[in-house]
């Protein structure tokens, strides 16, 4: 492919990336000013994720200096290949609810998320905010995704939760 080629596909790539992005709320972005506290949200699809009631694997750290832009937020990655899958298809690996808490968004509001409370259902990454929470969730992850769908469309629009994850400090992203 071509200098030419690549700039052009690019530039497609980002042009798609900001239309879809124009139907999304706020990305939340905590003090790391950086979406989901700087982990890659591709690498999530690759972790082994554990039964219900089980901790998951920790998220991956990204790297400050591999970084894609999309939903008005940075998302760091830990590889170019996982930056590139993302900036092909950001819809597809970004968190669901720009990144606010899953059970928060169930009960009607819009709570930051904590990285390393994930999981993936349908092929779509998670997140929620504490472990106690995480519980609440997973007793009905069907019905919850379910309640957060019907809410999500009215709280969308909403400015993205400028508070900060309960008992946690993010490291990532690493450089």
């Amino acid at each position: 492919m071509n200098r030419f080629s690549m700039t052009l596909a690019a530039a497609a790539t980002s042009a798609l990336a900001f239309a879809s992005a124009a139907f999304a709320g706020d990305q939340y972005v905590d003090e790391t000013g950086f979406a989901v506290s700087g982990y890659d949200v591709v690498a999530y699809f690759d972790l082994p994720s554990k039964p219900v009631g089980q901790t998951q694997t920790a998220g991956v750290p990204g790297n400050a200096n591999i970084t894609a832009e999309y939903n008005g937020a940075t998302f760091a990655f830990s590889t170019e290949e996982n930056r590139d899958k993302f900036v092909a298809d950001p819809a597809r690996y970004a968190p669901q609810y720009d990144g606010h808490c899953a059970y928060g968004v169930a009960q009607g509001g819009k709570v930051p998320a904590n990285p390393n409370l994930w999981r993936i259902v349908d092929d779509k990454l998670y997140l929620n905010i504490t472990d106690v929470v995480v519980g609440f969730w997973e007793e009905d992850i069907p019905g919850n995704i379910s309640k957060s769908e019907t809410n999500w469309v009215s709280i969308e629009d909403d400015a993205a939760s400028d508070s900060t994850i309960p008992k946690f400090t993010s490291e990532a992203p690493k450089t």
